[in-house]
């Protein structure tokens, strides 16, 4: 399939100056930007199928429900406009748009047949990766850089632990309140649903456009990391 492929992938390539570059062989450290990725998905994949045993199509149908919470990540604001909550998301550069999927009844309300036994390892999952995934960014931020921290106008991700997969909260900060040492620790954040006030530790402010070189060389791709180096600095 792959050799018959290959001549029309060659010249679409060709004609729309397409240049493939591959690593080398059995060198996945050369893909740090997306190994990454692929790594903390695996510790989380392990540590909630763990022993279940799972039909072909029952562990089909889990990677794809994963594969869809790992690609509804927010990465970055569409625009600058006050008024957009919308960040652009993988879901963007794979069908054009975010990724979304009707919201399930928490697991401890159901009768776990097979159906809802896959539905509570999915939801297993988004709860331990979401919790990761926000924690790193916080990280980012606050104790790895100094003068980024929330600022007017920013795009933000409040932390909901009740939220089902692949759902997010986003708002952007619309008022400062700093206290007496100049310092904010508490913002005003217009979202969806109204004005809510929340403290600066309960929001994880994406990157955007007006960030240094500097900061963007210390974020991680993804949006996580690997799950030693989260324990290196707990």
């Amino acid at each position: 399939m792959l050799k018959a492929s290959q001549e029309p992938v060659n010249g679409f390539a060709s004609s729309n100056g397409i240049d493939f570059k591959f690593s080398p062989a059995y060198s996945p450290n050369f893909g740090g930007l997306w190994e990454a990725g692929v790594k903390a998905a695996k510790f989380h994949l392990k540590r909630v199928v763990g022993s279940s045993n799972l039909t072909f199509e029952e562990l089909t149908t889990l990677f794809t429900q994963v594969e869809a919470i790992l690609n509804s990540r927010p990465l970055t604001p569409m625009s600058s406009d006050p008024s957009d909550l919308s960040p652009l998301t993988p879901g963007h550069f794979l069908i054009g748009r975010p990724l979304a999927s009707l919201p399930s009844p928490p697991t401890q309300k159901m009768n776990l047949n097979r159906y809802h036994h896959l539905e509570a390892l999915r939801q297993h999952f988004w709860k331990r990766w979401t919790r990761e995934f926000l924690s790193d960014l916080q990280q980012r931020v606050k104790w790895r850089a100094t003068g980024h921290g929330v600022k007017l106008g920013d795009l933000v991700i409040l932390k909901d632990d009740n939220l089902p997969p692949l759902k997010w909260s986003l708002g952007r900060v619309e008022t400062l309140h700093p206290g007496s040492d100049g310092v904010t620790r508490v913002v005003d954040v217009r979202t969806g649903k109204g004005l809510v006030r929340r403290a600066v530790s309960k929001l994880r402010p994406l990157p955007s456009n007006q960030e240094d070189d500097d900061q963007a060389t210390i974020l991680k791709p993804g949006g996580f990391k690997a799950p030693e180096d989260v324990n290196a600095n707990t």
